[in-house]
This record gives C-alpha cells, sequence and structure tokens, in this order.
C-alpha cells in the first residue's frame, strides 16, 4: 500500500509559501491507517519497549494507536498549562525564539523503554526536546518514530544518537 496516496498537499497553509501535509485522508481510511501502524510497530516487538510517547497533537493519533497495538502505556507531551500535577519542561529554539513542551514528572519511570513518535520530522527541534525530556525522567529512548520525514528540513540531524523510523519521506 502506497501511503502517499493518502496525504494530501495543501499549499499555503498554515502561511504562505509553505506546503502543508495533510493526513486527514490517511485518517479517514482504515485500511491505511492499519497499515500506518502496523509499520510503526514493526520490530518494536523484538526492542521490549514499555511507553509510546506522542507529541502534541498530530503524534497522539498514531501514537495512542501505537501504544494499543504494542499492549503498552501512552504518554501525551503537551504544550505548557495543559498538564496537571507535577511536570517537566523542555525549552527548544525555534527559526525565531523558542518553544517548550511538557510532560508528567510520574509518567515514566526510571528503565523505561520509550518510543518517542510524532506525525512529521520537519527540523528536529520537538523531537529533540521530547527525547531530552524521556531522558530526564531517567528513562531510555529507544526509537522517534515519524509518519512522514521532510529530509530537506534536516531534522535528522538534531536526532543522531536516536534509531529513527520515518514511513513516508519528502
Amino acid at each position: 500500500m502506497n501511503l502517499k496516496k493518502y496525504i494530501n498537499d495543501i499549499p499555503d497553509f498554515p502561511k504562505e509559501g509553505v506546503v502543508f501535509k495533510d493526513i486527514c485522508p490517511l485518517l479517514a481510511s482504515p485500511k491505511a491507517t492499519d497499515y500506518a501502524v502496523d509499520l510503526l510497530a514493526k520490530g518494536l516487538h523484538d526492542i521490549n519497549v514499555t511507553k509510546i510517547v506522542g507529541i502534541e497533537s498530530r503524534g497522539f493519533l498514531f501514537g495512542l494507536a501505537l501504544a494499543q497495538k504494542m499492549g503498552v502505556s501512552f504518554v501525551p507531551i503537551r504544550k505548557p498549562g495543559k498538564l496537571p500535577g507535577a511536570i517537566l519542561q523542555q525549552k527548544y529554539a525555534l527559526e525565531y525564539g523558542e518553544d517548550c513542551i511538557e510532560i508528567q514528572e510520574e509518567a515514566i519511570q526510571p528503565g523505561d523503554y520509550v518510543v518517542v513518535h510524532d506525525d512529521v520530522l520537519a527540523t528536529g527541534g520537538t523531537a529533540a526536546a521530547a527525547c531530552k525530556l524521556v531522558e530526564q525522567c531517567g528513562a531510555t529512548v529507544v526509537q522517534c518514530n515519524f509518519l512522514m520525514e521532510l529530509s530537506f528540513l534536516e531534522g535528522r540531524s538534531k536526532l543522531k544518537q536516536y534509531h529513527l523510523h520515518s514511513l513516508m519521506h519528502y
């Protein structure tokens, strides 16, 4: 199955000059979604994964499905102020300025083997920050999974120390 057939290019969204990769057609197809989750899970059963982390917000969609398929816990990483209780924060650089993501402090334990999932690997800043949060919890990032990778943005360079798995490359 060619998953790229289920991705629509939306020019000039969210701003002029950007070509947005719309995953809604993929989500609308149960067969394509199931196939994508199977591909994301490939090889993970041999690693003894204990948690799947999904990055807000589109990383939640396949991250949760992947966690259910693997029979492990799902942990959300969110933008500031969205999670209750004690949290850990990680700031990261944007083209102009910085942003921040958070995780609940007790969501991941030392000794956990974690897959970090997001829908798109672009510049790599958010994924690298998510990996740092997982490591602050004392866990090991065993893989970073992405539905698609925008290779021309070279996000892979910020994640050199991690095993990466992207289903589609643009």
